[in-house]
């Protein structure tokens, strides 16, 4: 499945359509109950995240995550040898700086719970590499409200090959 990284100009009320279906998505699972204020708030701010990786500009990612932070891969990509990778997110603001091509990651909240200044956001996310699904799975963002603001401090998540998808839920590939 391919996923378009811009605009197309041959078919603008297609993606039109693409962007209200994905927001419609991503707002399904709070539909039920209207999200609180603070709820609002930490949706607002891992908006910011996925917007900040799809960024051509490689340091925004750096204004919306805590660098005390730590990232935990739960590596599935080779079933029969998963792993657990652990990355500090100061070193992977580093990596992620010099990266290069074109990056989009979707995320829907199926849960979003925030105690005070912690928050936790959860669901299953597909992640898209110039226009390819490259993997899929579950995150579990936490999140720090900070004097500036609602930070990604810690990420948890699955990666899964493609095919893993529909399993899932992944947007876009829902059953």
């Amino acid at each position: 499945m391919r996923f378009p990284l811009q605009p197309s100009r041959a078919n603008p009320a297609g993606m039109k359509a693409i962007l209200a279906i994905t927001a419609a998505l991503a707002a399904a699972p709070l539909a039920a109950a209207e999200p609180t204020s603070e709820q609002a708030e930490v949706i607002a701010a891992a908006d910011a995240f996925f917007f900040a990786l799809g960024s051509t500009r490689k340091t925004d990612l750096a204004e919306v995550m805590l660098p005390e932070g730590m990232i935990f891969v739960h590596n599935r990509m080779t079933p029969d040898a998963p792993r657990v990778d652990i990355v500090p997110v100061a070193q992977h603001l580093e990596r992620w700086a010099r990266t290069s091509g074109r990056f989009m990651e979707e995320m829907r909240y199926d849960t979003v719970l925030v105690d005070g200044d912690m928050a936790q956001v959860w669901g299953p996310y597909v992640f898209v590499t110039n226009s390819e699904v490259a993997h899929c799975g579950i995150n579990s963002l936490s999140l720090v409200k900070t004097e500036s603001g609602w930070k990604v401090a810690n990420t948890s998540f699955t990666m899964e090959r493609p095919s893993e998808c529909k399993r899932l839920g992944a947007p876009g590939f829902e059953q």
